[in-house]
């Protein structure tokens, strides 16, 4: 399997010290992707690496969170690593774009997820413009698919980048979604896949909390912001 590294985080899974694996490849090309590394990282780990790393910490971690890119490129893979840490009693976490509904079916199916946090890039119908994929419709089913499993919790989370999203952008989005979280993440300008975007301005962290005020009355669960002046707001 491809790994390009892992670290321990409180704050990846809230409220849990946590593993995060951080899965290589990803089949889109999203505009302001700051983990471009991973996108054709071919460091290879064994199984048997993975689940020493896990083991390793797993007296004071509470859960496995499995990021990338996109891990479900590697689905057999992140099926594997899951039995592994249900078997020794820690929660899960799953960060996804979302573009593999069949894929999540089958980790629901096999009952190995707890929360899942989904980027939902843009409006269900602009997708491409964002990813250069027009995947929205997948990742549409795969929110519906999560939503109907009631043992799972659902992060949606939109980075706010303030060329490619309008406020209209964002009206509408948060009127297609559902979930228990929205969080609207901050766009960093450093180390991103478009070199235009790099002389966009950081979106300041008011400014967001502004926008997901105005929001917040769409959505009908918790709204929070994620900045790196103030980390994770409460709206």
């Amino acid at each position: 399997m491809y790994i390009g590294g892992t670290v321990i985080s409180s704050v990846e899974f809230h409220g849990n010290m946590s593993l995060v694996i951080f899965m290589s490849k990803c089949p889109l090309a999203c505009r302001y992707c700051h983990n471009v590394e991973l996108l054709e990282d071919n460091t290879e780990w064994s199984l048997e690496k993975v689940i020493s790393e896990i083991d390793s910490s797993a007296d004071f971690l509470d859960a496995v969170v499995i990021s990338g890119g996109e891990p479900l490129v590697q689905t057999d893979a992140v099926i594997e690593i899951l039995k592994h840490v249900r078997k020794i009693g820690l929660k899960t976490k799953l960060d996804t774009s979302g573009i593999y509904p069949d894929k999540i079916r089958e980790l629901l199916d096999l009952k190995l997820l707890d929360y899942v946090s989904l980027d939902v890039k843009t409006t269900f119908s602009k997708y491409r413009k964002i990813t250069g994929a027009n995947v929205g419709f997948n990742v549409k089913k795969s929110m519906k698919l999560i939503n109907d499993d009631s043992n799972v919790h659902l992060e949606l989370r939109t980075t706010y980048v303030p060329t490619l999203h309008t406020k209209k952008d964002m009206l509408n989005l948060v009127d297609e979604i559902k979930g228990d979280i929205y969080t609207i993440q901050q766009f960093r300008n450093k180390n991103v896949l478009d070199p235009a975007l790099e002389k966009v301005e950081v979106p300041n962290p008011h400014d967001l909390r502004k926008l997901a005020e105005e929001l917040k009355p769409y959505f009908e669960g918790q709204v929070k912001v994620k900045s790196a002046e103030f980390g994770e707001e409460i709206i």
